[in-house]
């Protein structure tokens, strides 16, 4: 507990999403009071025409526990 998942664009380095999964653990641990080694984080590639799909069946589908929403329509 907790585990965070990441969807993004393809096209990042291995280095990059390791520097935004280990800020995003960091993060996450401070702010919930718990353990480093307890965060998981995972970051998954999206392909941009498979985007619209996410966005309606993960993003949209959860507005009951979206704290922060895309300022944009997909």
């Amino acid at each position: 507990m907790p585990h965070v998942e990441i969807s993004c664009f393809p096209g990042r380095t291995e280095e990059v999403k390791k520097e935004c999964a280990d800020k995003v653990a960091q993060l996450v641990a401070g702010t919930l009071g718990c353990k480093i080694t307890s965060v998981s984080v995972a970051i998954k590639e999206v392909h941009p025409d498979d985007w619209k799909k996410l966005y309606d069946e993960k993003i949209m589908a959860d507005q009951n526990v979206l704290y922060i929403k895309p300022g944009y329509e997909a």
